[in-house]
């Protein structure tokens, strides 16, 4: 498929967007797409952590002047929220419990949930795993009752009396 700008290299970049409902479409090759400003993922390659996070936090902090609030910087080492949500990056370990407020829905927004579970090695096996599912499961179910999904819902709850049953029983 051509550049539908220049129509003479072949299109390597598709381009959606979306303007007041309205749907458009473009396929551009590296060259168009750079010259319009539609690649911002082609100058930088790789997408690390530290801008996710700060994607993410842009429209809390930037949104509003509000005035500073208690634990709007690190005791510890002086971090401010706003400095941390440019970067995406905490200065320090004290940081998590000084911000932990803002940062719990950031973190529930990106992993599920606050709280660090781990992961149990596949050789393991047996109860822990079938437990760590169940517990999985069950979040997952309160999320779709809260967000009132009661299909997905009733698959889980059969999903969660199937792993409940006692091994051997059909």
């Amino acid at each position: 498929m051509l550049c539908q700008e220049c129509r003479r290299r072949p299109a390597t970049v598709h381009v959606t967007r979306i303007t007041d409902g309205q749907r458009t479409e473009a396929n551009l090759c590296e060259s168009c797409a750079r010259e319009l400003g539609e690649v911002n993922i082609l100058t930088e390659p790789q997408l690390s952590l530290q801008n996710l996070l700060a994607s993410l936090l842009a429209h809390e902090v930037g949104k509003a002047d509000r005035p500073a609030v208690m634990g709007d910087r690190c005791t510890q080492c002086g971090l401010s929220y706003a400095e941390f949500a440019k970067t995406g990056r905490l200065g320090c370990g004290h940081c998590y419990s000084q911000f932990e407020t803002r940062l719990e829905p950031l973190l529930r927004r990106i992993h599920g949930a606050s709280v660090h579970t781990g992961k149990i090695p596949a050789r393991t096996g047996g109860t822990p795993r079938r437990e760590d599912e169940l517990s999985a499961l069950r979040r997952e179910l309160d999320g779709c009752v809260r967000r009132e999904d009661f299909e997905r819902a009733a698959e889980i709850r059969d999903r969660i009396r199937n792993l409940e049953r006692p091994p051997g029983e059909g």
